[in-house]
C-alpha cells in the first residue's frame, strides 16, 4: 500500500532505553492527535473496542545530537508538522512545565533528543536521507 504522507520518529541516538521508548510515546501522542493519521477503532471477536492507531507504518531513526538540529532548521521551510522533545522534558512532570521549558530556548539552542515528523512522503525522504534506522 503506498501512502502521500510518511511518518516519521527520529531519536538522539545516546539515549537510555527509557528515554527512548518515553520521547516515542510522547512524540508520536503529537502527530497522533491529527485525525488524518489515525485509522478506525479495532475491535475483538468480543466486540471489546480498542482506541484506533495509526493508518501506516512508522519508521524511526538516529540521529547523533546537531542533525536533530539540522534537520529541524531544513523542514521548518519544509510541508512538514512536527513535534519535538528536548533533553529539559526529562525533568518535567506535566505539560505546563513542559510548554515553558521549551519556550526558555529559541530554536537553534533547543536541546533536541527526539522529533517527531509527519508531511508529505517526498518532504520527510529528503529530509530524512542518510539517517539510519533505529536499532
Amino acid at each position: 500500500m503506498r501512502f502521500d504522507n510518511k511518518i516519521v520518529a527520529i531519536l538522539r541516538e545516546d539515549l537510555l532505553m527509557w528515554q527512548k521508548l518515553n520521547v516515542t510515546a510522547f512524540i508520536m501522542s503529537g502527530i497522533g492527535g491529527r485525525q488524518d493519521v489515525l485509522g478506525e477503532p479495532y475491535v475483538d471477536g468480543t466486540g471489546n473496542t480498542y482506541l484506533p492507531m495509526s493508518k501506516q507504518p512508522i519508521m524511526i531513526y538516529a540521529a547523533n545530537g546537531e542533525q536533530l538540529k539540522e534537520l529541524l532548521l531544513k523542514a521548518l521551510n519544509k510541508e512538514v508538522n512536527m513535534a519535538i522533545y528536548t533533553e529539559e522534558l526529562f525533568n518535567t512532570y506535566n505539560d505546563a512545565d513542559n510548554r515553558a521549558k521549551v519556550a526558555e530556548f529559541d530554536t537553534n539552542n533547543l536541546n533536541l533528543v527526539g522529533i517527531g515528523m509527519v508531511g508529505k512522503k517526498n518532504h520527510v525522504d529528503r529530509l530524512t536521507k542518510g539517517l539510519s534506522l533505529h536499532e
